[in-house]
């Protein structure tokens, strides 16, 4: 259907007993945005990812990926649909070279079998693919080191390229730049800013210099309410937005 939004989110809520981490979240991400959600910590940001990954399921709402009601699939189905998260949900594995890790999500992408959890990347049509992924996320010299020997901010575009692997459209960050210093966070930025061309991204991140330079829109969520959404710039001067959250990340 023209026009549809790529992700669209209606009323989305969980509680944990009596606490409503988040409280009827709508958002429509058109195709092709970048889309930011901002909050303090504890506002129910990483949740609402859990949510719209399929890591979490919620008491209400509904969520559309391309109009399809994806609320009550689980992540598999989400991710064989072209969603896919990255950080804090991808494993890693350590023991594993580079190559490899993203030739097992190539492996899983195509239902290939494990034939007991052999080495993914020593079949040839994986292998390529994963190479290709490796090359979007500036890893292609790193293929085969063991993966427990990447910097923090490589095993970041690792995971980036473990979701590209997947065939996802639609990307979940959520926090990518915490804990890398200050080269691999512009490293990290300079890789998102060059997959806006080619994907959909919803990010969670509390650098605010980074989100302003890179999303296209951005939500605010405090108290799993989202209190204002809009361009970078009409955020940033939004008296509310600025009482709740941005003057105090400014002072800091």
């Amino acid at each position: 259907m023209a026009g549809e939004p790529h992700l669209e989110v209606e009323g989305l809520s969980k509680s944990f007993g009596a606490l409503r981490v988040t409280d009827n979240i709508s958002i429509a991400v058109p195709r092709g945005e970048l889309h930011a959600v901002i909050g303090p910590n504890g506002a129910g940001k990483t949740t609402l990812i859990h949510q719209l990954s399929g890591q979490l399921k919620s008491d209400f709402g509904r969520i559309r990926l391309e109009g399809a009601d994806i609320t009550r699939l689980q992540m598999p189905e989400r991710v064989r649909r072209g969603l896919a998260r990255s950080f804090q949900i991808t494993s890693i594995l350590d023991g594993f070279s580079v190559l490899e890790n993203v030739a097992l999500a190539v492996q899983a992408r195509s239902g290939s079998s494990f034939r007991f959890f052999a080495r993914a990347a020593s079949e040839a049509a994986l292998n390529a693919e994963a190479m290709e992924a490796l090359a979007r996320v500036n890893l292609i010299d790193r293929a085969h080191r063991t993966a427990a020997n990447l910097s923090h901010g490589e095993k970041r575009q690792l995971e980036i390229a473990i979701a590209l692997a997947t065939g996802a459209e639609l990307l979940l960050l959520d926090e990518p730049l915490a804990g890398t210093s200050h080269e691999e966070s512009a490293a990290l930025v300079a890789l998102m800013q060059e997959l806006k061309a080619s994907h959909t991204i919803i990010l969670v991140e509390h650098d605010m210099e980074a989100v302003f330079a890179l999303a296209d829109r951005v939500s605010v969520l405090v108290y799993g309410r989202i209190i204002a959404s809009g361009t970078p710039a009409e955020v940033r001067d939004d008296p509310a937005v600025r009482a709740a959250y941005l003057g105090e990340e400014e002072a800091a």
